[in-house]
């Protein structure tokens, strides 16, 4: 019996309701803060990622990113935010959905107003994944559990 076998793949709205949130702050961004219940993780889904996601009045989501090869999307649930896609900012409200192919362009979700945003967010869990933070000029490297950060000036060509 694999470890997901006896995990049930219906979650009722009470037991998400009920499901305590994971508290995160992306480590390169200080107004990052975002409450995340893994509905994935709780039915034993393994090659996709799909939580809710709750960003606090004057908080933002992660930092503003775009990823290689892994796709992703967000459903805005309730609340309003701005969303940064590229050079443009957009007001989001319920009902608006965003995805982001791989590669994607930046993006990043805001909250500057006074009720929580919350949202849908899902995608793609490979093995490996990059993922640039072109503001900070910075690269994120996972493979399998190890993650690392490098700046792109420190980044060398392999063929040189």
């Amino acid at each position: 019996m694999s470890a997901t076998e006896h995990l049930n793949p219906l979650l009722r709205a009470q037991a998400i309701a009920d499901m305590p949130a994971f508290p995160f702050s992306h480590p390169l961004n200080p107004n990052s803060e975002i409450h995340l219940r893994s509905l994935g993780r709780m039915t034993g889904l393994q090659r996709i990622g799909i939580s809710i996601g709750r960003v606090p009045p004057g908080k933002e989501s992660f930092c503003y990113h775009f990823q290689h090869s892994e796709e992703e999307f967000i459903y805005i649930l309730s609340g309003r935010g701005i969303a940064e896609i590229g050079d443009e900012e957009f007001e989001v409200g319920p009902g608006d959905f965003m995805g982001f192919t791989a590669p994607s362009v930046g993006h990043q979700l805001k909250n500057p107003f006074d009720q929580d945003l919350v949202y849908l967010m899902g995608g793609e869990n490979r093995a490996v994944e990059i993922a640039d933070f072109p503001r900070l000029r910075k690269r994120f490297i996972r493979s399998a559990d190890e993650i690392r950060v490098v700046d792109w000036d420190d980044q060398k060509s392999f063929w040189k």
